[in-house]
């Protein structure tokens, strides 16, 4: 009898088969070429992202914005309104423990908190002063910096970009959060990491930098023949349920997460062991430190040192808490509401010397131009003092700062009042800031869309304006 079959038919089941053709292929090889999926838009200055994400919310009053103000009106009521808080427990002026100093040749105030970041770094920051948020509650603050957005459900600014730029390793997934001495995701868990209705290979893959395994289940259990069938298998059941589904986006991204697993059973182990670095580079970055934590957070700043150069682009580091008086909790360890000199100086401590040292890392290998270094926290504190010691969220105006990526170095940008409560000169938004960074990374924030819902969302919903004043 003769079978005969449609033109479409023929075609589904013929594309079905170059593609296993060419996944089998990509299985058996190490990598594969550069996976862009929308951009770049045009020329880019960088390729990749370092996020060291300081969560809880770091006092701009007391690290990079100063108030002398403060000190001069200590322990007096404020002069002007104070704003709803998050528990309405305000108390009077509250200047800053920490002395502030002019460092590098621009002359950049930076607190003594940062000795490291001051002495090695200065001239390589560009300090935003102005920085704005819509909400004042962590979980909240957490999701509307990431992801433009104060509930979860939408993508991560990491899943934005690797949808906008694509992996040029595909050994290694193209965003990465490290973790490390135990940390845990700040407030809203790991949502923030996610790729919300981008197809899931743009989610983030968490490594645990000081963990016998940096990825659960990295290591194989059974031979690699055993474990070839079962892929083999898993493919082929893959592949039938793929075209009975109409290519469905997600389906294949799943198949392609599997793709992604496969490879990272031998790149990850090779990531995540240092043997190969000078003794040098690891007290650079204080891997011999005493202090558990610093250590810990050395290890996040080299590894991410060691992504980008193997192409991965966007990594996303993670503060660890401390515990003890004056610290935040586990989820948001810079959120001192008592006690801030003693937990803001503990956290400061186990950052400075690991980011300071990434930077210069970065300069000397010829990286930093190539690459966005970005620091912050989901808001800043309050100029009044919360139970005598503390400080309240504050996100009517804080600093963040950026270095790398084709920013001008030593640049000074939007300012607060002279109490630091309230952005009096270009303010810039969240949306704002990731329009800049997309810039830079040679995409139109515009145009890079996803069309979810019948509507075409993205990372700066409907807003954003590139700050061209920093770029270089």
């Amino acid at each position: 009898m003769k079978t005969t079959i449609s033109r479409r038919q023929m075609l589904s089941q013929c594309s079905t088969g170059f593609g296993l053709m060419a996944l089998s292929g990509l299985m058996s090889q190490k990598a594969f070429g550069v996976e862009r999926m929308v951009g770049p838009h045009f020329t880019p200055r960088a390729r990749n992202v370092i996020f060291c994400y300081m969560s809880g919310g770091v006092s701009h009053l007391d690290s990079f914005d100063p108030k002398p103000l403060l000190k001069k009106m200590a322990g007096q009521p404020m002069p002007v309104k104070v704003e709803r808080t998050m528990f309405n427990n305000n108390g009077s002026i509250f200047p800053s423990p920490f002395e502030f100093k002019r460092h590098g040749t621009h002359g950049i105030e930076i607190s003594s908190m940062f000795p490291k970041l001051a002495e090695m770094c200065a001239d390589d920051l560009t300090v935003i002063r102005s920085m704005t948020s819509k909400v004042n509650e962590h979980a909240q603050g957490n999701y509307a910096f990431h992801t433009g957005f104060p509930v979860m459900g939408f993508p991560s600014a990491g899943a934005w970009i690797n949808y906008g730029l694509g992996s040029v390793n595909q050994n290694l997934p193209g965003f990465v959060v490290l973790q490390s001495g135990g940390a845990v995701p700040p407030h809203g868990g790991v949502g923030l990491y996610s790729s919300g209705f981008l197809p899931a290979q743009h989610q983030a893959s968490i490594i645990t930098a000081d963990g016998q395994d940096a990825v659960a289940n990295i290591t194989p259990k059974e031979a690699d023949s055993i474990q070839r069938g079962r892929l083999d298998f898993v493919r082929g059941m893959d592949a039938d349920f793929l075209a009975s589904a109409g290519h469905d986006a997600q389906v294949e991204a799943a198949v392609k997460n599997y793709e992604t697993a496969y490879r990272m059973q031998s790149a990850v182990p090779e990531l995540v062991d240092l043997r190969g670095e000078s003794e040098a580079t690891k007290k650079l970055y204080g891997l011999d430190d005493p202090h558990p934590q610093k250590a810990a957070y050395a290890r996040q700043c080299l590894l991410a040192r060691r992504l980008i150069e193997r192409g991965v682009r966007f990594v996303e580091l993670s503060c660890l808490t401390e515990g003890g008086i004056g610290a935040g909790g586990a989820p948001n360890p810079w959120d001192q509401h008592g006690d801030l000199e003693k937990g803001h100086g503990i956290m400061a401590n186990q950052v400075d010397q690991p980011i300071a040292a990434l930077l210069v890392d970065l300069k000397q290998r010829g990286l930093l131009e190539d690459t966005i270094v970005i620091w912050a926290g989901e808001f800043g504190r309050t100029p009044f003092s919360q139970g005598g010691t503390g400080r309240d969220h504050n996100p009517f105006g804080y600093s963040i700062w950026l270095a790398g990526g084709g920013f001008k170095p030593g640049v000074v940008y939007g300012e607060t009042d002279e109490l630091g409560y309230h952005v009096v000169d270009k303010p810039v938004s969240i949306y704002d800031l990731w329009a800049t960074i997309l810039h830079q990374l040679g995409l139109n924030h515009e145009k890079l869309t996803y069309l979810s819902g019948g509507r075409n969302f993205r990372l700066t919903d409907v807003f954003g304006n590139v700050i061209k004043d920093i770029i270089a």
